[in-house]
Formats: C-alpha cells, sequence, structure tokens
C-alpha cells in the first residue's frame, strides 16, 4: 500500500511525519519502503544512517536543430508549450532553450523537413539506500537549473521493490505538478497542517486538488495547540477524519534539527503514528493497487 504525506505549504513537518511513520514501521517488523519525492530538496536520508545501494540518471530528450535543414517555418515553435523554442524567420535565427523543454517531442512531430534530432540530457538522479541491510530509502533528486521535477519522481517510485508492505511518498509541498505526480500513485494522503490561517488556507488548496483525483484522505495536525481551532472545524465541516495531532513541543523541534527520529526518543507519537497506519490499512488497504 502506497501513502502519501503531503501540505500545502512548506514547514508544516511533512518530512518529520514521513520519516517517523517510515522508522516506527520498520522497527515494528513491516517491509516498509520511504521514497523522497521531494526532489528539489530531499532531505530524508538525513535522519537514517543508511548505506548508498545504487545510482541511476534520469534523462529526457532535448531538440537539436539541423540549422542545414531547417526552413524556419516555425511549426515547431508553435508546437511547443513551453516556449522552449526561439525562432527569429526574418534572420533565419532558430535556438533550442535547453532549460525550458520538457521533452515531450511535439517538436520533432510538427517538423517536417527532418530538420530535429534529439540528444539526451541528465534530469537528476534517483539513489537507492539500504537500511540494516535491506534497500528500504529512495531519493529523487533534480539537478540544478532543471525546471520540472516530475519525470525524477516517477522514476524513484518505479524503484519501490515489488515485495514492499508500505510505502511511504514523502511529497513535495503545494498543489503543482510534482504534488499531483506524487498523490496520483497513492491509495491514501495524510495532509501535516498547522493550526494557523497560513496552514488552513493551503490545506483547503490541497484537498480541492485531491477532490478531482477521488483520493481518499485525512490530516495530522502538527504543532497542536500553537494557534486556533479553525482547522478542526474545517475538517469537521468537510467531513475529512483527523488523524492525530502532534502537541507543541521544542524537544520535537530541537530532536528534528539534530536530524534524529523523534519517535525513538518520545515513544508514545510512535504509537499514536503506528495507530493512525494500522487504521489507514484496514479501511483501505484491500482497495490498494
Amino acid at each position: 500500500m502506497k501513502i502519501a504525506v503531503a501540505s500545502g505549504k512548506g514547514g508544516t513537518g511533512k518530512t518529520l511525519i514521513s520519516t517517523n511513520i517510515f522508522d516506527t514501521l520498520i522497527k515494528n517488523g513491516t517491509r516498509a519502503v520511504l521514497v523522497d519525492c521531494d526532489a528539489e530538496a530531499p532531505n530524508s536520508i538525513a535522519f537514517f544512517d543508511a548505506k548508498l545501494v545504487s545510482t541511476s540518471e534520469v534523462y529526457h530528450n532535448v531538440p537539436v536543430i539541423d540549422t542545414s535543414k531547417c526552413t524556419y517555418c516555425g511549426k515547431c515553435h508553435e508546437y511547443c508549450n513551453y516556449n522552449a523554442i526561439f525562432i527569429l524567420p526574418p534572420v533565419k535565427i532558430i535556438q533550442v532553450i535547453e532549460d525550458l523543454c520538457h521533452g515531450c517531442g511535439a517538436c520533432t512531430v510538427a517538423c517536417e523537413f527532418d530538420a530535429i534530432t534529439e540528444k539526451q540530457v541528465s534530469l537528476g538522479q534517483v539513489k537507492t539506500y539500504a537500511l540494516n541491510g535491506n534497500p528500504s530509502l529512495i531519493e529523487a533528486r533534480m539537478n540544478i537549473g532543471v525546471m520540472s521535477p516530475v519525470s525524477i519522481i516517477k522514476a524513484a517510485i518505479k524503484r519501490v521493490d515489488a515485495q514492499a508492505e508500505v510505502v511511504i511518498l514523502d511529497s513535495p509541498p503545494g498543489t503543482s505538478c510534482p504534488f499531483v505526480q506524487t498523490v496520483a500513485s497513492a491509495d491514501y494522503v495524510i495532509f501535516v497542517t498547522e493550526p494557523t490561517p497560513f496552514g488552513l488556507s493551503d490545506l483547503r488548496q490541497s484537498v480541492e486538488t485531491l477532490k478531482g483525483m477521488n483520493k481518499p484522505c485525512g490530516v495530522i495536525i502538527n504543532r497542536a495547540g500553537l494557534g486556533n481551532n479553525q482547522v478542526q472545524q474545517y475538517l469537521m465541516d468537510e467531513g475529512i477524519p483527523l488523524l492525530t495531532e502532534i502537541p507543541f513541543d521544542k524537544k520535537i523541534a530541537e530532536y528534528y534539527s539534530k536530524g534524529e527520529i523523534v519517535c525513538t526518543k518520545m515513544p508514545k507519537i510512535a504509537e499514536q503514528l503506528l495507530e493512525v497506519v494500522n487504521q489507514i490499512i484496514e479501511k483501505h488497504g484491500n482497495s490498494s493497487n
């Protein structure tokens, strides 16, 4: 079963929940895998003493234009939805802006004069780490300057061992394409939020995005006791389950800032998170892919 841990905004505690759920499952004998899908800033590995097992590059194809064959008709420019082809027909200038290219291949289809070929460009890497001898931590990491991490996220999720019982997907923050790509393969989504106006605003956006994907979800409130009760009221109004609350505690912040697993220091939180996962599996596990 794949469980995505997501948030509408950064800094709510999404990686805190992801890493601690994963660690708790591992220590309870579950064959769990953690996939860090936050390819722009992956940091899950910082919390574990894991050994790098393998690294694979993720590529996409970028067009190369042969100006000796190009008629400067502009069709490749018209077909490109990402404005990655710059053209000035009167002075016969055409250039591919590689940083904007998404490797969709539309320009190659558009060209009727065989003036476009393709070359491979690296987008980033997928790294697999072994924890206690088992390859159970996968990291998606995009290269600097790459416009979209979607292809890297897809490649990372595909690397999950089929023998895994529970897969935790540490989703990128926000509600854009990286978030959608991550939760698209999930059977259940845990939103992590905080009881503040910003937390509620971004939670609303995330929930609305998820409604169109027909994915079940629940919410963990982190830093409970800080702010107000508007998040709880929103969940009641929307019929969204409140899975658990993590208290606003300075010790949690201290452990996290040192790269330590909070559940090893505070067993009560481990019990809370384990109960959350067990309830999710019990209710939604039969519908997993």
